[in-house]
């Protein structure tokens, strides 16, 4: 096998362990921008773990965050609370952040 060889393995590896952490990382940020969300809303037990779902699948409609975005902001609005736009902005990047020192914190 020749250096070039290796180093595209490298590369390729590295880049499947960075998307695993991105994957990982906005599951986790979805999750706690849900419960933030749901304690807002009111929701609790088996009705905040189906919102949970609901927010973790919200995620998968297209690339980015703006789908996650506009389902919180979605739901705030049906309810005729008004949250600011940038203040779930700030909890889902707070979030995103925290999940990534837990998972680069649990690998030591």
């Amino acid at each position: 096998m020749t250096t070039f060889d290796q180093r595209e393995q490298g590369f390729e590896k590295k880049f499947a362990l960075d998307s695993e952490l991105k994957f990982r990382a906005e599951s986790r940020r979805n999750k706690a921008v849900a419960e933030w969300a749901g304690a807002k809303l009111g929701l609790s037990g088996d009705e905040l773990d189906g919102y949970i779902r609901a927010v973790r699948k919200a995620d998968l409609e297209e690339a980015g965050d703006d789908d996650v975005f506009r389902k919180v902001k979605g739901d705030f609005a049906a309810k005729g609370m008004a949250i600011d736009d940038a203040e779930i902005r700030k909890v889902m990047a707070e979030a995103l952040a925290k999940a990534v020192v837990e998972i680069e914190n649990s690998k030591s």
